[in-house]
């Protein structure tokens, strides 16, 4: 018996110690940032190709659930994504130094955007989308830093979040990190044209445009196999549109018509987006031309990926 303790004892500490070295948050040390002068123009493209204001800015009503916003600028959190998984705040982004991102270095901010890791070290959720934003350049994380210290700073304390065992044990998310989040930068397609690879930076990059439209599976990872095709909402409820051209997705929308959808809100059917989607198009509206014709270039180039809602055929 005392053999047998042992022998638990030792398989408990070496599983310990696994579980120790295999969820240690990663960093980036200031001294692997490369060497940028940061543009403030660029950094206000990034933020509304990356949609900041959708998550962060302050609800109208003050309910965390307000589409709404009270001012696209300030962006001081207070909404909140109410998922199976429970119930996850946004945080405040403003450049409020002791309840924002004021006082964040470069290295930090990039950690944070490509890591998931926060400033003290922990694991950041994947309600904030860093599986994404994982793939941008490093240079227009810093661009998009820049233009988040120019907006309004506002001191106000985040709310924890409402999560139950085990998902409140943050430390577990490094394993989660080992299978979700590969760590790989955009790459351009020498194959490709200059158009298509901009589509692809903007749609699986800053735009995160899979954190929504590619199903997830019990553990809140991505459905490789499915991706774009759309499926259950985050939170839960409601269906989110197929975006690769299946027939049940945009396979009879030409690329003209997605840049329209994208700069206008009318759809071909000469209905309009609704739903999460109104604001998604308010901010790809301030983007260029140039991007939204990339962005329908590549979101047409996808394998067609049949994915009808349950019920619908």
């Amino acid at each position: 018996m005392r053999r047998l303790l042992i022998t638990l004892g030792g398989l408990a500490l070496a599983g310990a110690a696994a579980f120790y070295l295999l969820t240690i948050p990663r960093t980036i040390d200031a001294a692997a940032l490369p060497k940028h002068t940061a543009d403030r123009v660029e950094g206000e493209r990034m933020f509304y190709a990356g949609g900041c204001s959708s998550c962060h800015a302050e609800p109208a009503s003050g309910k965390c659930t307000d589409p709404q916003s009270k001012d696209k600028h300030v962006l001081a959190g207070g909404r909140c994504l109410v998922t199976p998984f429970g119930t996850f705040h946004v945080p405040n982004i403003t450049p409020d130094p002791a309840t924002g991102i004021g006082g964040w270095s470069d290295a930090e901010f990039v950690t944070a955007m490509t890591k998931g890791v926060s400033p003290d070290g922990s694991h950041y959720y994947p309600a904030f989308p860093y599986t994404s934003y994982s793939r941008m350049r490093v240079e227009d994380i810093l661009d998009l830093k820049a233009f988040l210290m120019t907006l309004p700073g506002v001191a106000k304390p985040n709310l924890p979040h409402e999560l139950a065992l085990p998902f409140r044990l943050r430390r577990g998310l490094g394993l989660w990190k080992l299978l979700f989040l590969d760590g790989k930068s955009f790459t351009a397609d020498a194959g490709k044209p200059a158009a298509w690879n901009l589509g692809a930076y903007l749609v699986e990059g800053p735009g995160h445009c899979g954190e929504c439209h590619t199903p997830r599976n019990p553990i809140g990872g991505f459905d490789a196999s499915k991706h774009l095709a759309g499926g259950p909402a985050p939170e839960g409820k409601d269906w989110i549109p197929n975006l690769t051209p299946a027939p049940d997705g945009i396979g009879s929308w030409t690329e003209a018509d997605i840049a329209s959808s994208l700069a206008t809100g009318f759809l071909p059917d000469f209905d309009s987006f609704g739903g999460p989607m109104v604001a998604v198009q308010e901010n790809m509206a301030k983007l260029t031309p140039e991007d939204r014709a990339a962005i329908a270039t590549y979101l047409k180039s996808l394998p067609a990926i049949a994915n009808p809602r349950p019920g619908k055929k």
